[in-house]
């Protein structure tokens, strides 16, 4: 529990230095563009890939507090053991999501960007660097949902 706390810690101190970023880069983009009448140009491209990283960490984020959006009708009709299975086997499916699409097709996504030397337009800096928040959030979402099995197994015993 005390590494998961953790991992929540870090997390959301990340998505608060992102939405921070965020404020001050849109800020100066409405102030160089109306004020000094000559709008900054990197701040597009910037605030385009934080949303990105934001996005991605606050969907990990909110996938390990368990408060993602789910269509409870099932589970509510359901007790015990059931309900049990149906919990697991939801989790298994968000597992399976994370590692083959997320970790396994990000990981691949970051790995061609890499070879590649793809750079983004305005900041030169490589793509692999703003999709690497693909893999390492289903890494996240495989790690949180491998943890609710576990309390979900341990709370039946």
């Amino acid at each position: 529990m005390a590494f998961k706390n953790k991992i929540d810690q870090f997390i959301r101190v990340l998505i608060a230095v992102l939405m921070g970023l965020m404020v001050i880069n849109v800020t100066w983009q409405v102030f160089s563009r109306y004020v000094l009448g000559d709008p900054s140009s990197f701040t597009d491209e910037l605030s385009r890939y934080s949303m990105i990283w934001l996005g991605l960490a606050g969907a990990a984020y909110v996938s390990g507090k368990n408060g993602h959006l789910a269509i409870d009708i099932l589970p509510e009709k359901l007790k015990g053991k059931q309900l049990l299975y149906l919990q697991i086997f939801i989790h298994s499916m968000v597992i399976f999501f994370g590692a083959v699409i997320m970790v396994w097709g990000g990981g691949n996504l970051v790995y061609i960007t890499q070879v590649l030397q793809q750079k983004s337009a305005t900041l030169q800096i490589p793509l692999s660097w703003v999709y690497g928040i693909v893999p390492v959030s289903g890494l996240l979402v495989v790690y949180y949902h491998s943890f609710h099995i576990l309390q979900l197994i341990k709370n039946q015993e």
